[in-house]
């Protein structure tokens, strides 16, 4: 795989591309004794916005609202195993309150969690701005990357082209 950078553009289209058909993004936060903990969110994007940002609902007097507020540095990782695809997000996460942004990105699934709807008041729509993403994508077949892997087994050489590996500066 290779590492390279891209252009804002391209990288927000990229990035859409990996993340749209993930159901869950593994959200990871810092506590405030330093440990690291995540949980299962749903990105209730559309797409990427001209801001990099992703979009969660979470509960206002929960966990993941009371430790972004002590520490807004964050991760939200990807992982697509039927397309071979996996994306890792850094960023800063903040709750927004905005009630037309709420309305517009609630849907059944949120409302399983949030039965009130959007006018909930414990319904926090927190946003994730992207800094930096790395994925890595992987278009072979799986039998081709048994292959490589087995040749590399074989030659003792790492296997080489085993998909688009990138590093992206969004932010």
């Amino acid at each position: 795989m290779t590492a390279t950078t891209t252009s804002t553009s391209q990288a927000h289209e990229k990035l859409w591309d990996l993340i749209k058909d993930t159901r869950f993004g593994m959200f990871t936060h810092r506590h405030g004794d330093g440990m690291l903990n995540s949980h299962p969110l749903t990105t209730q994007n559309k797409s990427v916005d001209e801001g990099a940002t992703l979009y969660f609902f979470v509960p206002k007097d929960g966990e993941i609202a009371s430790h972004i507020a002590q520490d807004n540095a964050v991760n939200v990782a990807y992982a697509n195993t039927s397309s071979d695809s996996y994306v890792s997000v850094s960023g800063h996460a903040a709750l927004l309150d905005d009630q037309a942004k709420k309305e517009e990105l609630f849907n059944k699934m949120a409302e399983a969690w949030f039965p009130k709807g959007p006018t909930d008041p414990n319904l926090g729509l927190m946003t994730v701005r992207i800094d930096h993403a790395e994925y890595w994508d992987v278009d072979d077949s799986k039998m081709v990357q048994i292959f490589k892997m087995m040749k590399a087994a074989v030659t003792g050489t790492p296997p080489k082209d085993m998909g688009e590996h990138k590093k992206l500066n969004i932010g």
